[in-house]
């Protein structure tokens, strides 16, 4: 399975968890529906992975929690606020830095439609 598949799949079970909860909840709530409709598709899901930071020869173990890493190869950061600022997207974009990731997932469940709180974000490494 690659990046793209995953991808397909994350946001379809994303899709189901915002027409099953709706919008207005914690994103902790997100998480763990997310979560368990990812492993109902059979992947491999981590939850708040701590991920280490390398800077110019320094390496701090704890230097950001993942929120989730499905199948090793993508980054979904969850959101549930009143708008996505471009400060959530550089943010992903580090952790997608950081980990040598290619692709991650912005989503945002604070919207009337999930489709208007998607965002790809792609790590040209």
């Amino acid at each position: 399975m690659d990046e793209n598949e995953i991808s397909n799949k994350v946001i379809g079970a994303a899709i189901e968890v915002h027409k099953y909860v709706g919008p207005g909840l914690l994103e902790a709530i997100y998480k763990e529906c997310l979560g368990y409709e990812l492993k109902s598709l059979g992947l491999r899901v981590q939850r708040e992975v701590a991920l280490p930071i390398k800077y110019k020869g320094l390496k701090f173990k704890k230097g950001y929690r993942a929120d989730l890493i499905i199948e090793n190869m993508v980054i979904v950061e969850l959101k549930a606020v009143e708008n996505v600022t471009p400060v959530y997207t550089a943010q992903l974009l580090s952790y997608l830095r950081m980990s040598s990731l290619r692709l991650g997932i912005l989503l945002n469940f604070n919207v009337a439609y999930l489709r208007d709180g998607v965002k790809r974000v792609v790590n040209n490494l």
